[in-house]
């Protein structure tokens, strides 16, 4: 028994929780209006996620200059790079190095070609296809097709597993 709830895992992502909190904040972002900052305590309402810990994460990407950051009253962020130009990879690449989204399927390191897993071949084309994805996905295009998918955004945005009180 005791082996069974020792099984029990979050689930499974190919980014890290703090790389969802950014894709999720930015995609919430552009779906706003530009010229308004929204708050880090409405995001993050909106989201379901920490407050504080979200506060951290949108400090970093307005660091990187992926997003605008303004104090006072009517502060709050914006994006820094137009929707159209900021690609997922760049807002990911913060917190997540570049070979983290294509892990070897197997084991916990970066896909080694020199001595390849099991899985490796097949896993090199579906690997290279995410890193596609992340390359050239805009956040203006996933906003695009939540548009033509009516009930996918801001829904999709919010997890079920997301919780108040944790953090990342």
């Amino acid at each position: 028994m005791a082996l069974r709830v020792s099984c029990v895992e979050r689930k499974k992502s190919m980014l890290s929780q703090t790389s969802e909190y950014a894709l999720r904040a930015v995609l919430h972002l552009g779906a706003q209006d530009p010229d308004t900052p929204v708050r880090v305590g409405d995001i993050a309402e909106a989201l379901n996620v920490p407050q504080n810990y979200l506060s951290k994460v949108l400090h970093v990407l307005a660091r990187e200059g992926i997003l605008d950051s303004l104090r006072g009253p009517a502060g709050g962020f914006t994006l820094g790079v137009p929707a159209h130009e900021l690609t997922l990879k760049e807002v990911i690449r913060p917190f997540d190095p570049e070979d983290t989204v294509v892990q070897c399927l197997l084991r916990r390191q970066p896909c080694d070609p020199d001595n390849p897993c099991i899985a490796h071949h097949e896993w090199e084309r579906i690997a290279k296809q995410v890193r596609d994805f992340f390359e050239n996905t805009t956040v203006e295009g996933l906003l695009q097709e939540a548009d033509t998918h009516p009930g996918r955004a801001p829904a999709d945005l919010v997890s079920p597993e997301d919780t108040r009180s944790g953090g990342g």
